[in-house]
């Protein structure tokens, strides 16, 4: 499961609104790919469909989609968003990563 912060809740709600999305009925697409830094880097996307080999649930009312792949190196992780002048945006708190780069974008296993 991926955790979401009530500070990340709130960036999730108004970029999706922003975007054409209803937070009630469409989700955040988390998911990991080859690349970055470190070797992995996470990508963050709204979707409106789910396909079958995705894992679904819900966390702190925001609605969630994970591949199947992706989901064996995201199990635990928390979505959390660092907002102000020293802010970075969305991080992921992964405690899977053995490894992360400095922006906090790619990681490794």
């Amino acid at each position: 499961m991926i955790q979401v912060s009530e500070t990340a809740k709130k960036r999730v709600v108004g970029l999706m609104t922003e975007g054409g999305f209803d937070a009630t009925k469409d989700y955040v697409r988390v998911g990991v790919k080859s690349g970055g830094c470190s070797g992995l880097s996470y990508e963050l996307d709204f979707d409106n469909k789910v396909s079958e080999t995705d894992k679904v649930f819900e966390d702190n009312d925001v609605r969630i989609v994970v591949d199947k792949k992706s989901f064996l190196y995201l199990v635990g992780t928390t979505l959390e968003y660092s907002g102000g002048l020293n802010g970075k945006g969305f991080v992921f708190n992964n405690p899977n990563a053995q490894r992360t780069c400095g922006c906090g974008e790619s990681f490794s296993l």
